[in-house]
């Protein structure tokens, strides 16, 4: 009784990790089919046109950057982080027209078109300081 019940136990786990790693695997090779430089604009608060770079780094996690163009300057930065969820896309990086805000970006992929929102955030608040919307298409 005893056996069965280490046994059973075992096997979950075993399926458990099994599955884990098969969902990380989809992920990543739907991330690797965002691989490249995509170009497009934003409103909200203000417009202007951006470039998003997302590459697949040596660890094999999505890494990115940004050009912006926008009325109080252009800027370029490093994504803080970069994450998908199927076609479903969070990245984050330092705003560098105000060291103590970040933008974080959400936007859902389609084939080479892609929509979603930004916002600006102080660091390590949620509290929206700006936002708007994101389109863009593969370059």
């Amino acid at each position: 009784m005893i056996r069965r019940r280490i046994l059973a136990v075992l096997l979950l786990a075993v399926s458990g990790i099994v599955f884990a790693m098969h969902v990380e695997a989809r992920q990543a090779s739907n991330a690797d089919a965002y691989a490249g430089m995509w170009t497009g604009t934003y409103d909200g608060s203000g417009t202007g046109q951006f470039e998003m770079t997302l590459d697949k780094g040596g660890d094999g996690t999505m890494t990115g950057k940004v050009n912006v163009t926008t009325d109080g300057g252009n800027y370029s930065a490093d994504l803080k982080s970069v994450s998908f969820d199927g076609a479903k896309m969070t990245a984050k990086y330092d705003f560098p027209l105000d060291p103590s805000a970040e933008i974080v970006m959400m936007a859902t992929f389609d084939g080479g078109t892609a929509k979603g929102t930004w916002s600006l955030h102080a660091k390590g608040q949620s509290d929206e300081i700006a936002a708007g919307g994101l389109t863009f298409t593969k370059k």
